[in-house]
């Protein structure tokens, strides 16, 4: 694994239980240090890459390398320890109920960690201080914004100062202001932490706004990846056609259906 890379994945290829592949192939370095965005429309594999990279699921063929760590076959001891220097914000937060957003964010340290309370205190304090949530500890996620919670369950994310964080949609159901500010955060705490930050995503333009590094796949496979002012001005059809929204292009808009017109004669047949 180069130096530079925070992931690296090699000939990777990864199916489900049913035996449809959802990953085809695939070869990625993700570069130490920046915000990489991957995107592309549903189903196409991304949540999928992410949770082999979390080790969550294992490869049929190929490999990954997390943080120098070939994930592989890790037992479970090995990926908790690799996990340790990970931090992950799951889809809506994910958000323990029956806890205080100050519970929430001290969780990973009480699990990972032997530190005393009092400086656990001060890091939880720390944290939500960085999202701009101090005010917020005794409450609970019952009490909260959509874009509360995000911010808590970021908090949460970064408590053990992680080399490396995943995002999964995380500006899914979030308004233009919670939206705006989840993304600058993501950005700010990536550079505070030196950390490698991968969001999974739907959302171009905040994407393209605060990542380093864009990768695009479709149907399992990476079809165009590079920095964010090369890929608004990619002349990939698929590319170009998910950065700006256009309606004509590789990913239809109809489902597959015999002709229009064929539909109305036997229905008018049959009539």
């Amino acid at each position: 694994m180069t130096d530079s890379a925070a992931v690296e994945i090699e000939r990777l290829s990864f199916g489900y239980d049913s035996g449809r592949p959802v990953l085809h192939d695939i070869s990625l370095a993700m570069p130490r240090g920046k915000v990489i965005g991957i995107m592309g429309q549903s189903g196409c594999g991304k949540t999928t890459l992410l949770r082999i990279i979390g080790g969550a699921r294992q490869p049929d063929s190929g490999t990954a390398r997390v943080l120098g760590t070939l994930v592989n076959g890790l037992d479970g001891d090995a990926l908790y320890a690799l996990r340790r220097k990970m931090g992950m914000l799951f889809q809506f937060g994910a958000l323990f109920t029956d806890m205080s957003v100050y519970d929430n964010v001290a969780f990973p340290l009480r699990e990972h960690t032997d530190l005393p309370d009092e400086l656990i205190r001060d890091l939880v304090l720390m944290k939500l201080e960085a999202v701009g949530l101090r005010g917020a500890s005794r409450l609970t996620p019952a009490e909260l914004s959509g874009g509360m919670a995000r911010r808590v369950a970021l908090a949460r994310a970064i408590a053990l100062d992680p080399q490396l964080i995943l995002y999964d949609e995380p500006f899914t159901a979030l308004d233009p202001i919670s939206f705006a500010i989840i993304a600058r955060l993501i950005r700010r705490l990536n550079d505070a932490l030196g950390a490698t930050s991968v969001i999974v995503s739907h959302d171009v333009k905040e994407c393209l706004d605060i990542v380093d590094y864009m990768v695009f796949m479709t149907a399992g496979r990476i079809v165009a990846e590079g920095a964010p002012e090369a890929m608004r001005g990619s002349s990939e059809p698929f590319v170009s056609q998910f950065v700006h929204g256009q309606s004509d292009g590789p990913i239809p808009f109809h489902y597959p259906a015999p002709a229009y017109g064929d539909d109305l004669a036997v229905g008018a047949a049959h009539g």
